[in-house]
């Protein structure tokens, strides 16, 4: 014990510098996924076949390719075409675009949920299509969305990992650098697992708390 805490003590501030990338990794993948996960649930809802199913098919794609393919594909393979992207970059892009396909699932799933007899009523009172979306549907799909848009986040936190593979300095890689040239595995991954319940654990007590607030996952009235 004395020694894994001499050793702790040692490889922290590692550990923790490369934390806050997987901060930042998490925060603008997860805003990322977000923002396109919307543009693409409202393009399967479009009533538009042509935009319908170009939304279906793409939300497909990205859901049959795994995440580490997505991510060696946009940092190896588009440079060869003149897109260069650092390592970071890479990492954000990828792992935004590989969960945009879930969040536009939950955000269909939470729009379909809001009842249909207010979009009615906001059409016979003269709303717009586009106002109605904004003002009455967006705000209640949200909330019916929260508890796997939440779960998402949680799930974004967890897989920032893979960005490692292509050598984004986060907390795994720092881990393995540490791991390779000291060769205390033991220390270094307990040490690496307990970062990331320290991190993942406040965010889903939180994220429960933000539910039970806002009576997230109840359909809408």
């Amino acid at each position: 014990m004395q020694a894994f805490l001499q050793h702790a003590r040692e490889f922290l501030p590692i550990l923790l510098q490369g934390a806050v990338v997987t901060v930042q990794v998490t925060v603008l993948s997860f805003l990322l996924s977000s923002v396109i996960g919307l543009v693409l649930a409202l393009g399967k809802l479009s009533p538009v076949r042509a935009v319908s199913v170009c939304a279906s098919s793409v939300i497909n794609v990205i859901r049959g390719l795994p995440i580490i393919v997505q991510l060696f594909y946009i940092y190896f393979v588009l440079p060869d075409i003149g897109i260069q992207l650092s390592a970071f970059q890479a990492g954000v892009i990828g792992l935004g675009i590989a969960y945009s396909a879930y969040q536009a699932e939950n955000f269909r799933a939470g729009i379909e949920a809001v009842d249909p007899g207010q979009r009615e009523a906001a059409l016979a009172m003269g709303m717009r299509p586009a106002l109605l979306m904004r003002r009455v549907v967006l705000p209640q799909a949200f909330r019916i969305a929260l508890p796997p848009y939440g779960n998402t986040l949680v799930m974004m936190l967890k897989d920032s990992s893979l960005v490692s593979t292509i050598t984004v300095a986060e907390m795994t890689r720092a881990g393995q650098l540490i791991a390779s040239s000291t060769f205390q595995n033991m220390t270094v991954y307990t040490l690496v697992a307990l970062l990331y319940l320290a991190m993942s654990l406040p965010l889903v007590w939180g994220l429960r708390r933000l539910e039970r607030r806002f009576g997230a996952g109840r359909k809408a009235p």
